[in-house]
């Protein structure tokens, strides 16, 4: 007896998952395997063009999901700053020629010396209040991504979804929100209550999923796993997401080399299947 098909209706595919693939031939393996959903990066955005990469999109019958990324605001000079902000009003109107209404934003780390965590989180705040009226304007939310605690130093100092939370609830809820990924928050027993709370403030802007494999690559930042091939349980999350009231994508968003050598519309398929028996259910 066949199986029934299973529900991809919420599944994106951040782009980077299959870098190998170019935009053009991403988007039409997308729409072959059934996926509606892409999250884009800024860099083969830029290449390609932003309203080339919107009809792409649309000629896919494909949503834009999410824009990453935007953010390192931490930096302490003042010409670094006004360089960060620029480029950030950059991403932001790319994201709105998109169509997506998510910027995903790394904070940055501590700049070179540096070992004032409190005063790094206070400058990411200063850079969402000048940023915040520029994204309404355009239909975008800046989502604050929390990562693993382990790039504090170099790439975010926003390490927990308690600590993205209180930055962004200094702001009204359209204009800041923050990003549940799996990866990165899977180890925190306050998880639950921090996405309970996000979701009661309408403040979950994104939901990403990878997995968590060890031993970690040198470097660690490519070290993200195939749903299902690690610890995390993908699924209990996304329980607690949709408890939480998010009904929106569930982007599958994955750094590794190993993925990349392989055939990109195969490794689509094999995620798709996955997310169906990892993340659904």
């Amino acid at each position: 007896m066949n199986r029934p098909a299973p529900d991809l209706s919420r599944l994106s595919l951040n782009q980077e998952t299959v870098r190998q693939l170019p935009l053009p031939e991403l988007a039409a393996a997308l729409e072959r395997t059934g996926v509606p959903g892409v999250g884009l990066w800024r860099g083969p955005v830029q290449q390609y063009g932003p309203e080339a990469a919107a009809r792409l999109a649309r000629d896919h019958g494909l949503t834009v999901t999410s824009l990453c990324r935007g953010g390192f605001f931490t930096a302490a000079g003042p010409a670094e700053r006004r360089r960060a902000l620029d480029d950030n009003r950059a991403a932001l109107d790319e994201a709105a020629a998109l169509g997506t209404g998510t910027l995903v934003l790394v904070s940055g780390g501590l700049p070179d010396g540096s070992r004032d965590l409190p005063g790094a989180r206070e400058r990411v705040a200063d850079a969402l209040a000048e940023l915040g009226p520029y994204a309404q304007e355009r239909g975008v939310r800046l989502a604050i991504e929390p990562l693993h605690p382990m790039y504090a130093s170099d790439r975010c100092v926003v390490s927990t979804l308690g600590q993205a939370l209180d930055l962004a609830e200094r702001f009204p809820a359209e204009r800041v929100g923050v990003v549940v990924d799996t990866y990165h928050l899977w180890w925190d027993e306050r998880v639950p209550e921090q996405i309970a709370r996000a979701g009661a403030a309408g403040r979950i802007a994104a939901f990403q999923v990878a997995d968590w494999v060890t031993p970690l690559p040198e470097g660690v930042l490519l070290g993200r796993g195939q749903l299902g091939d690690g610890s995390v349980d993908l699924r209990g999350f996304r329980r607690q997401v949709d408890a939480a009231g998010y009904q929106g994508p569930v982007e599958v968003e994955i750094f590794n080399p190993r993925l990349w050598e392989r055939d990109g519309a195969e490794v689509l398929a094999q995620t798709a299947q996955r997310y169906a028996e990892h993340v659904l259910g």
